[in-house]
């Protein structure tokens, strides 16, 4: 089969990556000890400097599940109480 392989779970994406099959996307927390043995390298550092935090995205949509506004809800009054 020619053609590019899409894979949208990213322990395969690493295990791809690993086997030569083409470069892959990953947390940096995943590949670390790959890095470190030298058996992956990362590419494009200039274009991925480290952002400390975590930070998530969710689409704004008006019908939005109950349980994802309750976490969103309380990631914000923690963010708000670690700011004082």
């Amino acid at each position: 089969m020619n053609g590019p392989l899409i894979i949208d779970d990213t322990h395969l994406v690493i295990q791809a990556a690993l086997a030569g099959v083409g470069i892959g996307l990953a947390y940096e927390e995943q590949i670390a000890g790959y890095v470190a043995q030298r058996r992956l390298i990362r590419v494009l550092e200039d274009w991925t400097p480290p952002i400390p935090g975590f930070f998530m995205y969710y689409p704004s949509r008006q019908h939005q599940p109950a349980t994802l506004s309750a976490l969103v809800n309380a990631l914000r009054l923690s963010e708000q109480k670690s700011a004082r």
